[in-house]
């Protein structure tokens, strides 16, 4: 039964890892530079914001 607690949590820790030092920086940049572009972009469409 250790055996396979151990495991577990080596598999938890391997997860816990791969998430918090790759997923999560990754999903950040995604997102930060997809709401970046849309920006540009809306504003290469529509102009700058501001007073008309």
């Amino acid at each position: 039964m250790s055996a396979t607690s151990s495991d577990e949590k080596k598999l938890e820790f391997k997860i816990f890892i791969f998430l918090t030092v790759f997923l999560a920086p990754l999903l950040s940049v995604i997102l930060v530079g997809g709401l970046g572009f849309a920006i540009w972009i809306s504003q290469i469409l529509t102009g700058p914001p501001g007073p008309g």
